[in-house]
């Protein structure tokens, strides 16, 4: 009889059905032989006399055909612990003629079929089985269907609850965001970012990354994101913000060291300058017709979560007429370029910018044109998904 052995991931209907009897009787094993063998059928059988080593063999059979009389099992006990196996193999329990039930029994608890022994030939047996493994390949279909459902509405859920509904009441400003995290299975990363327009006019806004990825990176991020809405909306001075937010920091992080990098801009009610204030971020882009004007960092401080004592003081910029601000986290431009040893980096971010600028005048009432083609672009150099959390943020001056 020959034994089971790897094989290339080839669709079953171009190669045998690799079929694993789980049979401790010789009569009943050779008698299933023969069937087989009389009707043909491609199929690679091989034999385990025991539950223990049907287990080491289930990842490479797409049908198993158990016996639930077996000397290390009684009962459906063997099919509960097959099935508690990550395996795509389809089960057929085999019964006797005095035990019918237990065969539905074993339907109901998860076997795909059950044949009675002596009441079938090589035609039912293999119909039986290639009826198994479509219906298990099936069920794994209507599964991963559900999984990827249930991802989408917990997707939708996390994002709705967590990312942040800008306060942007007005209409002299636009605003478009983009989030991206990390990873093809995460949902939220350690990026964040918010905006709040006050009272007298004067916006405020936000950007942060949280170092590291995961859930646990996420939440932080969230509770900081909180934390600076509602001290901005009280008022408290933009230094203040970052010194709380620093502390609040050191209290709820997982691990120490943990830090985190944040640039805040205040813009001022007439629209005409900015304050910037950085925490080890990178610095925004002013964007003016298709040019970007990089800020100075002379005033950059160091990460909220480093050093006890930091401080940080902002940066006054004069806003020209249609002003455009880009605030990013570093994940935009840490990506590979196919080909380059190097990292992308903001010298060749502002020649992507500046070229999609140039190619088109009417960008600035094309936000979201301009951020998903920009990403698209970024993407295209690395080769597929960016590895880290990206945040995008870009702000118009409305004419």
């Amino acid at each position: 009889m020959p034994s089971l052995t790897e094989a290339e991931p080839v669709a079953i209907a171009t190669r045998p059905v690799r079929v694993l009897l789980v049979e401790d009787d010789e009569g009943d094993a050779v008698l299933v032989e023969a069937l087989l063998e009389d009707a043909a059928a491609p199929v690679d059988l091989s034999r385990a006399r025991s539950l223990q080593e049907a287990e080491g063999l289930l990842p490479l059979a797409d049908c198993v055909l158990l016996d639930l009389g077996l000397p290390d099992t009684t009962g459906l006990d063997g099919l509960r612990r097959l099935l508690r196996h990550s395996s795509p193999a389809a089960i057929i329990v085999l019964t006797g003629l005095t035990d019918e039930q237990q065969g539905t029994r074993a339907v109901a608890a998860g076997a795909q079929d059950y044949l009675v022994k002596g009441q079938v030939d090589g035609e039912m047996l293999i119909r039986g089985i290639r009826y198994a493994v479509e219906r298990k390949r099936a069920e794994e279909i209507t599964r991963q269907l559900r999984d990827e459902q249930l991802h989408a509405a917990e997707k939708t859920r996390l994002e709705r609850g967590l990312l942040p509904s800008p306060i942007m009441h007005g209409d002299d400003l636009a605003m478009e965001s983009r989030y991206r995290p990390g990873g093809s299975r995460m949902l939220l990363g350690g990026d964040f970012f918010d905006a709040v327009r006050l009272s007298d006019g004067t916006l405020q806004l936000i950007i942060g990354d949280v170092c590291g990825h995961g859930p646990d990176e996420a939440a932080l991020g969230v509770c900081l994101r909180i934390a600076w809405r509602a001290l901005v909306l009280a008022e408290q001075e933009p230094w203040k913000v970052l010194r709380t937010l620093h502390q609040i920091l050191v209290h709820e992080r997982h691990q120490p060291g943990l830090f985190t990098t944040a640039c805040m801009v205040t813009i001022s009610p007439d629209r005409r300058w900015a304050r910037v204030y950085l925490a080890g971020h990178p610095e925004p882009m002013l964007l003016v017709g298709d040019r970007v004007v990089e800020l100075p960092r002379d005033r950059a401080g160091l990460p909220l979560g480093v050093l006890q004592d930091s401080t940080w003081s902002g940066l006054d910029v004069p806003l020209p007429p249609n002003w455009t601000l880009m605030l990013y986290t570093d994940g935009l431009v840490e990506g590979r370029v196919v080909g380059d040893t190097e990292r992308l980096g903001s010298e060749r971010l502002i020649s992507l910018i500046e070229g999609l600028a140039g190619n088109d005048p009417d960008w600035p009432r094309r936000q979201p044109w301009l951020l998903d083609t920009l990403i698209a672009r970024v993407e295209d150099l690395n080769g597929g998904e960016l590895d880290d959390d990206m945040a995008v943020l870009l702000l118009s001056e409305r004419t």
